[in-house]
């Protein structure tokens, strides 16, 4: 388990300190004019004139985070109008495909609205195709983030990429659109449109998402802790993981609050309404992305691109390895997950002449070994995701088979974003400052766990609730299909706020896991990495919809209590072993977080 332990890591921090202090003084000595241009390139003006913790400070003094730019809060509403829009494939808009590909075309509706009481539905493909599609769609957009990292990092930047990512991610939204309207709506044509805008949104959102996330936290510049003091007059160290943790967290409550607005707003459209309406919506607010993009431009702090970094990290690790293959299997696993592993491809190891591509100082192959282990940690993840993505598809799904009270049964999927929305203040305000203030440091590896931990706990409710349905269902095990004389769906007497557990739980799971994800994928990259590190974590996603697929045959009647129940012990164990592999490397976070920064020609 993941057990809270007190923050007595420094020597590493010390070490940093007494770097910086010379970086500060050399960046003076520079000013004016008495070092070379060599010593000047480790000039730090970003940490000019502050004051750096000492070891008493280091155990003594508590620790806060750093104002958060506006410019970042500038790109949270850029990510706010996407998660309300087409281009997400978790929250957002698909909340109404899984009605729109599963349920048939009301009678003599030619909207796809089921009205107050009825049920919406368009291509009426069922559940299997539903999740099937839903599933699919994610894959895609958590593949097409490699791409656009790739291209961010070696050729137009992340700015531009998102530019360009935006506009593609604007046809597919009218492309869905069209797929909706009354004449098309229902037919193999509406199937077809539909299919393609998925591809094409998907396409835009892998640009997009793989370089929004490491562009919020580079508007923060600070990378080293320092001494302030606070309005009261106490002495404080301002520690830039924390800043880099909070705008995280703040990243993500307004891509929640753009996820609960899209979500009801398009939810009552496509009930009352009609699909065309409810993908016009957040198309119309989509449009807020290019607008605030264009007044930002001039104004962000953007990394440029580097070239083709991934071909020298590879050459890095392909050079590392070399002499440490065996015929023994075991010997070679020992040899390649060694502590000393990357020294023989650091520059000042090398012995003769450097090979032409060896473009860096040994900081940056240190830097990239950061990177290979926070990629290590996100081979993790697709087993978290697999909880997590029942929230849009099964739950949603299993919402219909249960009493509405003439609510939508896609509605309930909104308890996710709200309760984010209630918690992530809670945690930034309260929770992890009492923490902190107790000297106790929750890290992020064993935020990740307990996110493990909270997301097998939703599908052990899920299951519960399942189990019931089946129970007290007119038709028994199958009440997803369980219909009276008269073609209309007869559903379990379960109230549907009975699944406000799994919801909650799963937010909770979030916080600990998918948030300190982004943070991990940010912090423990490359610079000139960031995007392809960040797609790396995003790109678990797509391992977890390729991993659901394999669930597809469980997401019908009457195997559905063991398609919660078998996900609820996968994530369970999954987490305990993966806390009980991490524990070493959870105690080197503050060593990690305090690197010296490497230089890449």
């Amino acid at each position: 388990m993941a057990g809270l332990e007190l923050d007595r890591e420094i020597p590493a921090a010390l070490a940093e300190v007494e770097r910086h202090e010379k970086i500060t003084y050399d960046y003076d000595l520079q000013k004016k004019g008495t070092i070379s241009d060599e010593t000047a390139d480790k000039a730090d003006p970003i940490h000019e004139g502050l004051e750096f913790p000492t070891e008493e400070q280091l155990v003594t003094l508590r620790r806060v985070s750093d104002t958060i730019p506006w410019t970042a809060y500038m790109i949270a509403v850029v990510e706010l109008a996407e998660r309300f829009s087409l281009s997400f494939p978790l929250i957002g808009s698909s909340a109404v495909f899984v009605n729109f590909i599963q349920q048939p075309l009301p009678p003599n509706s030619t909207t796809g609205a089921g009205g107050l009481n009825g049920q919406s539905g368009a291509l009426g493909r069922g559940q299997q195709m539903s999740t099937g599609l839903t599933t699919f769609y994610q894959f895609w957009s958590y593949i097409t983030p490699i791409a656009g990292a790739y291209i961010a990092d070696t050729y137009w930047g992340r700015y531009k990429t998102i530019c360009v990512s935006v506009a593609i991610a604007m046809l597919g939204h009218v492309i869905m659109i069209i797929s909706a309207v009354p004449g098309i709506i229902g037919g193999n044509a509406s199937v077809g449109l539909f299919i393609l805008s998925l591809i094409i949104t998907g396409m835009g959102a892998g640009g997009f998402k793989s370089n929004i996330s490491p562009l919020v936290a580079e508007q923060y510049r600070r990378t080293k802790m320092f001494i302030s003091v606070t309005k009261t007059g106490e002495r404080v160290i301002v520690d830039p993981s924390l800043t880099t943790a909070r705008i995280y967290m703040y990243f993500y409550l307004f891509i929640n609050i753009g996820a609960l607005v899209g979500q009801i707003s398009m939810v009552y459209a496509e009930k009352l309404v009609g699909y065309w309406l409810a993908y016009t919506l957040p198309t119309v607010v989509f449009i807020l992305s290019p607008l605030v993009l264009w007044y930002g431009h001039g104004k962000y702090h953007t990394s440029p691109p580097t070239g083709s970094v991934l071909a020298t990290a590879v050459r890095v690790w392909r050079y590392a390895m070399r002499g440490r293959w065996s015929w023994n299997p075991i010997k070679t696993i020992r040899n390649l997950t060694a502590d000393d592993f990357w020294e023989s491809a650091k520059p000042s190891k090398v012995i003769g002449e450097k090979p032409a591509w060896m473009r860096f100082d040994d900081n940056w192959v240190e830097e990239l070994r950061r990177g290979f282990k926070a990629c290590s940690v996100f081979l993790w993840f697709p087993i978290y995701w697999l909880s997590y993505n029942q929230l849009n598809n099964n739950l949603t799904s299993q919402a219909a088979t249960m009493s509405t009270h003439g609510l939508p049964n896609d509605i309930l999927s909104n308890l996710d974003p709200l309760a984010l929305i209630i918690f992530i203040p809670l945690c930034d305000l309260i929770f992890y400052p009492a923490l902190i203030r107790w000297r106790i440091n929750f890290r992020p590896l064993q935020k990740i766990a307990w996110g493990f931990y909270s997301g097998a706990a939703a599908m052990v409710w899920a299951a519960v609730v399942q189990h019931y349905i089946y129970k007290t269902n007119p038709c028994g095990y199958h009440a997803g299909t369980c219909v009276d004389s008269n073609g209309n769906p007869l559903v379990s007497p379960l109230n549907v706020w009975i699944q406000s557990g799994s919801y909650v739980l799963i937010a909770f799971s979030e916080i600990f896991a998918s948030i300190t994800g982004l943070e991990y994928a940010f912090t423990k990259a490359p610079r000139n990495m960031r995007s392809l590190v960040m797609s790396m974590f995003l790109f678990t996603n797509a391992i977890a919809a390729a991993i659901g697929e394999a669930f597809v045959s469980l997401s019908t009647d009457p195997l559905l209590v063991w398609n919660y129940g078998s996900v609820a012990v996968i994530c369970g164990v999954s987490g305990i072993i993966f806390w009980i592999l991490v524990r070493k490397l959870n105690s080197q976070e503050d060593k990690l977080n305090n690197m010296a920064e490497g230089r890449f020609d």
